[in-house]
Formats: C-alpha cells, structure tokens, sequence
C-alpha cells in the first residue's frame, strides 16, 4: 500500500501563489506516476497535473498550462505542484494522486492511491 498526504493548501488572493506538497509514503517503490486532481461541490473530478517518477515527463491540463508546475524529488519521495497567477475558479479540493502503471493519463480511474486532499481558496 501507499500513503498520500497533501500540504499546503490555504486561502490566497487572486493573482497570488500557492505550493502543494505531497508525500509518500509506504510500498513507494511500486509507484511510476504521480499528479493532481481537484475537485468543487457539484462538479466532477478535474485533472490538472501528472509526472512520470522515473524520467520527468509531465502533463499538465489546458487550465494549467502556463501557470502550474509539477515536479518530484524521488530522494524524499515528494511530489509539489507550483501554481501562479491563481484566479478564483481555481478554488477547489486538490487531491495528491499515483498509480503503478507506467503510463501518464489524466483518467482518475486510473490512479491507484488518492491522498485526503487539500483545500485551496483563491479570493477575488
């Protein structure tokens, strides 16, 4: 099994910046991707970021592009998601995800292991 805990989240002002941290913990070796989702009352699970463990590659959803960055430091097992020029529709539960499959997807079905999630407010 694997053990996901996000840190991190808060209230920012629009326009503001935020850093999620997720560590993991456990059977860690079993893990090749990792990512984020985020999710808001009412509405569906969101893609928004992943990162192969092992290489680097990254794939980011179009409401990301250009303002989020996923990274990794496999020494510490930790997964960060940098995200800039926040706006309002931004706010949402941000889940840390991973999967033992090798292949980047932004399909939620498809992630083995979901953290608790973290809570981030963008004012306006």
């Amino acid at each position: 099994q694997v053990q996901l805990v996000e840190f991190g989240g808060g209230l920012v002002q629009a326009g503001g910046s935020l850093r999620l941290s997720c560590a993991a913990s456990g059977r860690t070796l079993s893990i090749y991707v990792m990512g984020w989702f985020r999710q808001t009352p009412g509405k569906e699970r969101e893609f928004v970021a992943a990162i192969r463990w092992y290489g680097g590659s990254t794939e980011y959803s179009d409401s990301g592009k250009g303002r989020f960055t996923i990274s990794s430091d496999n020494a510490k097992n930790t997964m960060y998601l940098q995200m800039n020029s926040l706006k309002p529709k931004d706010t949402a539960i941000y889940y840390c995800v991973a999967r033992r499959g090798a292949q980047l997807t932004t399909a939620d079905h498809e992630y083995d292991y979901w953290g608790q999630g973290t809570q981030v407010t963008v004012s306006s």
